[in-house]
C-alpha cells in the first residue's frame, strides 16, 4: 500500500502540500460537498475539529463534485463553507473519488473497508476515513454522523491522554 503521507494534495486556495504535512495526527478525511443534503454534517466536522484540534486531531475536507453537489470554484466551496458553517479545518480543492480520474489519496483509501467489510467505490458524499497516527485506516459510511459513538472513541482512543 502506498503511505498516504507521500500522495500529492492541493490546498483549497491552491497551496501544494501532502498528508505529511498532518503529521502524527489523527485525520478525519471526508469528500464534502456543499449541495447535497448531509451538509448539516459540516457543524458537527467543525465541532469534531473545535473540540480535540488542539490535541492532535485534524478533520480534512475534500470537496467531489461526482455526484453533482458541489459549488462551480473553490473559492465559492471556501466562502460556503466559512460563512454557512463556520469552517475552520483544512479544505482541499475538489476532486474526483471514483472512476478513471479519481484522486491517488482516494484510490488507496477505498481499499479499507466499512464495517460490514465492504471496500470499493465512495457512495455518495461525507464518506469518512479516519487516519490514526500509526497509518490504520478507518472508514465510515457517509450516513454515519461525524459525532457517531464509534468516531468519537476512535478520535479519543488515538489521541494523546488530555492534560
Amino acid at each position: 500500500m502506498t503511505d498516504l503521507n507521500e500522495i500529492p494534495i492541493v490546498t483549497i486556495d491552491g497551496g501544494e502540500t501532502s498528508l505529511a504535512e498532518y503529521g502524527d495526527k489523527v485525520k478525519l478525511i471526508v469528500n464534502v460537498a456543499s449541495r447535497c443534503g448531509l451538509a448539516p454534517q459540516y457543524s458537527k466536522l467543525e465541532d469534531l475539529q473545535k473540540t480535540y484540534g488542539d490535541r492532535g486531531f485534524t478533520v480534512l475536507g475534500f470537496p467531489s463534485n461526482q455526484f453533482l453537489q458541489e459549488l462551480g470554484t473553490e473559492e465559492a466551496i471556501a466562502e460556503y463553507c466559512s460563512t454557512t458553517w463556520g469552517v475552520t479545518f483544512p479544505m482541499f480543492e475538489r476532486i474526483k473519488v471514483n472512476g478513471r480520474s479519481e484522486h491517488p489519496l482516494y484510490r488507496e483509501l477505498k481499499k479499507t473497508a466499512d464495517a460490514d467489510g465492504k471496500a470499493g467505490r465512495i457512495k455518495w458524499n461525507f464518506e469518512k476515513f479516519v487516519v490514526t497516527p500509526d497509518g490504520q485506516v478507518h472508514r465510515f459510511r457517509p450516513r454515519t454522523e461525524p459525532d457517531d459513538p464509534a468516531i468519537v472513541t476512535l478520535i479519543e482512543q488515538s489521541l494523546p491522554a488530555a492534560v
